[in-house]
């Protein structure tokens, strides 16, 4: 009875993880003859699983859609993902969604099992959320689940972080993760000269646990959030600009997000807007948006891009 019910949830969680499945594939996945896999299918049906066949040299079994929810099996990455996912919709400015996702993120936590629960815990107690508002359109980077949990691990075990960075070897005491515009930062500090930098974890490849722990520092500001955001203005970007502005720097700020630079004063009728993207083109259309005039110098690339669309823009009305 055992070793029925356990390849019952086997043939569950294979109908859940795709959509159709030949009758000899699931039985090739389940060690058994594809007769048994009838069986099974016509258990999982006097259950309540609502299991589809098609029958004929391309006949296949697949999960349809039933009067009620069954029960979903996960794998570790889907476990955690999902509580992750649910935790950040929990604190959703929209109060049907972030309640809803409350009630469901105590259920799956309460069925987490021990070892699921502490890399959720650590990544969640490692990991400051900022409202992602900037709208960037760049794609998404990619970031391996296994990269975040293991950096969340050692700040967690207060362990040193080796890894490389853009072709450079790196050393740090991690102190904290930071989600922004979907993209995830790393805040660490480097032991030998005591300087707090901030890296992008999709362009880390980590190296091996140091197994070595550190005294923790205190953190370089208050508001990690608006710290992480300064740093990425000025170097947590592909391409980087200083832009003057033709006015006060008070007035940029009113019309930029914290998530697109910082503004440096120069006088009272100009400013320096320190700011950077993950391209040239994005830049060079972003600070178009402020409305305001502007000079751009440098880097070269920017400056040519700027030039090709004032020259499309001028070239788009009547003269």
């Amino acid at each position: 009875m055992l070793e029925t019910s356990a390849r019952l949830l086997s043939l569950l969680a294979l109908l859940q993880s795709r959509p159709a499945w030949t009758g000899p594939e699931l039985a090739d996945r389940l060690g058994v003859t594809t007769r048994t896999v009838r069986n099974d299918v016509e258990r999982l049906r006097t259950l309540g699983y609502p299991v589809e066949a098609t029958r004929g040299a391309l006949g296949s079994y697949r999960l349809g859609a039933g009067a009620s929810l069954p029960p979903l099996l996960l794998d570790d990455e889907e476990a955690v993902a999902l509580t992750l996912g649910l935790r950040a919709a929990a604190a959703s400015a929209i109060d049907r969604v972030a309640e809803s996702s409350a009630r469901a993120l105590a259920k799956l936590e309460q069925v987490l099992p021990s070892r699921l629960r502490r890399q959720v815990s650590s990544l969640t107690a490692a990991t400051t959320q900022i409202a992602d508002d900037a709208g960037t359109p760049e794609t998404d980077p990619q970031v391996d689940p296994e990269a975040l949990t293991a950096v969340a691990a050692a700040i967690r075990d207060v362990e040193w972080l080796r890894f490389q960075h853009e072709d450079v070897r790196v050393l740090v005491e991690p102190y904290r993760l930071v989600s922004w515009e979907r993209r995830w930062y790393l805040l660490g500090r480097e032991p030998e000269t005591g300087r707090w930098r901030v890296f992008r974890l999709d362009r880390m490849t980590l190296s091996p646990r140091t197994g070595r722990r550190f005294e923790p520092q205190p953190l370089p500001a208050d508001d990690i959030r608006a710290y992480v955001m300064r740093a990425v203005a000025y170097e947590g970007w592909a391409v980087h600009a200083r832009i003057t502005v033709l006015a006060p720097a008070a007035e940029v700020r009113a019309r930029i997000n914290p998530a697109v630079g910082v503004v440096e004063e120069v006088d009272e009728h100009t400013s320096v807007l320190v700011t950077g993207a993950d391209s040239v083109d994005t830049m060079a259309v972003y600070v178009s948006l402020l409305d305001l005039d502007f000079r751009v110098l440098e880097p070269p690339e920017l400056v040519e891009r700027v030039r090709v669309l004032a020259a499309r823009y001028a070239a788009a009305v009547p003269s």
